[in-house]
């Protein structure tokens, strides 16, 4: 039985393909939690709690405080920092820049934020998954709240699941 090294879900033997993400069968079968926050060298079995990504936690209220009073200068900081810290905690292959991610977010005028919360929402489920923990369809609820104009609950929302897998203390 080998493992996803993208989701860390198990691949039956006789599978090419990934059931959970997809990946294809010959790209795994690194040992689970080995290749999984490649970036960061996440080094430890999957498991209830787990999985440690080596990223900073914030403090939510400090950057929803901060993000008011800069008029939203802030928040493109916050955003900027949550893109990268999720591209340490749940590397793929298709992973953008936050920089380009930033930019694109801005000539669109807010249309890839929407794509990248949706895409934000996968990988916090795969986080989840990793960690033992039940997964949900944190995409749709991301692309929602974006939808109606409460980004900044998902920002939140995603902060807090990052707070769960950071390694390093603020």
């Amino acid at each position: 039985m080998a493992y996803c090294k993208f989701c860390g879900s198990q691949i039956p033997s006789d599978s090419a393909f990934c059931p959970k993400c997809g990946a294809k069968a010959q790209d795994s079968g690194a040992a689970p939690g080995m290749e999984f926050g490649a970036k960061g060298g996440a080094s430890v079995p999957p498991g209830p709690g787990s999985y440690k990504a080596p990223i900073q936690e914030r403090k939510i209220a400090l950057c929803i405080i901060l993000t008011i009073v800069t008029c939203g200068i802030y928040g493109l900081v916050w955003f900027f920092n949550m893109v990268n810290d999720l591209n340490t905690a749940a590397p793929s292959s298709d992973d953008k820049t936050p920089g380009t991610v930033l930019l694109l977010s801005i000539v669109t005028c807010g249309i890839y934020s929407l794509v990248w919360l949706y895409k934000a929402g996968d990988k916090v489920d795969r986080i989840r998954t990793h960690n033992g923990e039940a997964p949900s369809s944190s995409a749709v609820l991301y692309l929602i709240l974006g939808l109606v104009g409460f980004s900044i609950i998902s920002y939140c929302l995603i902060q807090t699941e990052l707070n769960k897998v950071a390694q390093i203390p603020a």
